[in-house]
């Protein structure tokens, strides 16, 4: 027979296995939506990606053909090329306007609140619409930028900002900073009001300057923090698409191309669906590299006494 403690420990496994399935049974519905939404489209895009498959018809298996052609397709290197160029740059200016906008918000002052609202009020127009919003605040005739400028006597006569590939470039770092710069501040906000006071205090006590308390103190305690809105912020703009599409439509020369829109030309305008999954899947592997990447430099150093 078994004794008083043998039986009260077959009960609380007996507990702990209940309360397992408990768990599991609240978390069905979050792993349905991952599954459905998620896991079976990718499985179905990496089986599609081996296949030559046409809009009507029937696919035909051609293995890795798909991803060979990939590496010889000059188009999508270029697609490639210019996606990279516009992260590297868009990040850097978003970061450059977000980060003096968390200090300017996170001090105690007059009207903080309205301050930050202001800021953070373009994050909720959508992009699309941003797009449209600039795409009329640039035109050459109708919009706002242009007239503004020849009224000043800052051009002698009315620019087309979205005709020429650098002013149409610059024109687009400019409505996606106004656009994100907002979010991007808040969660660098988060990180700067994280940072005991008492730290930022004794540093000033101790007689270190505003850059010394920055570079020591501040950044160090915010690796996390800015490392998740790089995250955020360079998958966005790798998987940059509506911009380019509503403003430009990949001009000046389809030099505006990112990668999604080359897949999106590839998949719904040419009909490659098997090449645009292919595509589809280099770009999912780049991103996760990239993530990988950034989390391992985050926790590069985290050991150090």
């Amino acid at each position: 027979m078994a004794g008083p403690g043998a039986i009260a420990t077959a009960r609380r496994r007996k507990r702990q296995r209940r309360a397992g399935w408990h768990g599991f049974f609240y978390i069905a519905p979050a792993m349905a939506l991952v599954i459905v939404f998620f896991v079976l489209p990718v499985i179905f895009t990496i089986w599609m990606s081996f296949h030559n498959w046409p809009l009507l018809g029937n696919p035909r298996w051609i293995g890795f053909g798909n991803y060979i052609r990939m590496v010889s397709d000059v188009r999508f290197m270029a697609a490639l090329r210019f996606t990279t160029y516009y992260t590297v740059v868009v990040t850097i200016a978003i970061f450059a306007v977000a980060f003096p906008l968390a200090f300017f918000v996170e001090k105690h002052r007059p009207f903080v609140g309205l301050y930050r609202t202001i800021i953070f009020l373009p994050v909720v127009v959508g992009l699309a619409t941003a797009s449209l919003l600039w795409v009329w605040l640039a035109n050459v005739d109708a919009g706002f930028f242009a007239p503004v400028a020849l009224a000043l006597g800052l051009v002698d006569k009315r620019p087309n900002l979205l005709a020429d590939f650098d002013m149409a470039f610059a024109t687009i770092i400019v409505m996606v900073v106004w656009k994100i710069a907002g979010f991007t501040m808040i969660i660098l906000l988060t990180g700067l009001q994280a940072i005991p006071s008492e730290l930022t205090e004794a540093a000033r006590i101790d007689g270190a300057k505003r850059w010394q308390r920055f570079r020591h103190l501040t950044l160090p305690l915010m690796r996390r923090t800015i490392a998740l809105a790089l995250i955020i912020s360079i998958t966005g703009s790798v998987l940059a698409f509506d911009q380019f599409y509503i403003m430009t439509s990949g001009g000046p020369q389809n030099r505006m191309i990112s990668v999604v829109y080359y897949i999106f030309n590839q998949s719904f305008v040419s009909f490659n669906l098997g090449y645009g999954a292919a595509l589809s899947i280099a770009l999912l592997i780049i991103l996760v590299l990239i993530s990988i990447v950034q989390l391992w430099l985050l926790r590069v150093g985290e050991d150090r006494p």
